[in-house]
Parts: structure tokens; sequence; C-alpha cells
């Protein structure tokens, strides 16, 4: 039974698979479709209607409009980082959890 950092490691790996299909690399509409499923709350909050736009320019993994699975990974580190420090100022002080 794997443990939970192990699953988490399988949802981000076939998150992306899933999305990537047999080319292995994420379009610019491929990353959109991605994270308006896979992460709502980020977009629905998003007011940059050129977001995308600019994490595509932003991921240095990205080449020719291509995001590798390591461009991916940057990116949701990321997003990770930006929620942990949130929770640091926010929510831990409360005791809240996500």
């Amino acid at each position: 039974m794997p443990s939970q950092l192990e699953h988490a490691m399988e949802t981000v790996m076939f998150t992306f698979h899933k999305f990537a299909g047999d080319k292995n690399y994420l379009t610019k509409e491929d990353l959109r479709v991605l994270m308006e499923k896979e992460v709502p709350g980020y977009m629905e909050n998003q007011k940059d209607p050129m977001a995308i736009d600019r994490i595509m320019k932003n991921l240095e993994e990205c080449r020719d409009g291509k995001i590798s699975f390591e461009g991916y990974l940057s990116l949701f580190a990321g997003l990770t980082n930006g929620c942990n420090e949130y929770y640091i100022k926010k929510m831990k002080p409360t005791g809240k959890k996500f």
C-alpha cells in the first residue's frame, strides 16, 4: 500500500500524462484545460486573463510552446510553495486545515 506521499507523487505523474497524452508534453491549451479541471480554485481566483500565457513564458523548461514533465513539476512546485506560504501566514496560526 503506497504511503500518502507516494500516492501524491503518482497523482502528479498520472495527471500530467492524462493531459499530455501520447505526446509526453503539454501545450498551452493542455495546460489551460489541466488547470481549469485540476486546480479550479486557483483559476477562479486568478484575475489575470493572461495568466496562462505568463506561466508559459516564465517556465524555463518550456521550449517551443511545449511543457515537459520537468516544467510541469516546476509549475506545481511553485504553486504548492505559494499555498504553503499562505498556510503558514494565514491558516496555521489559527489551527485551520485546508
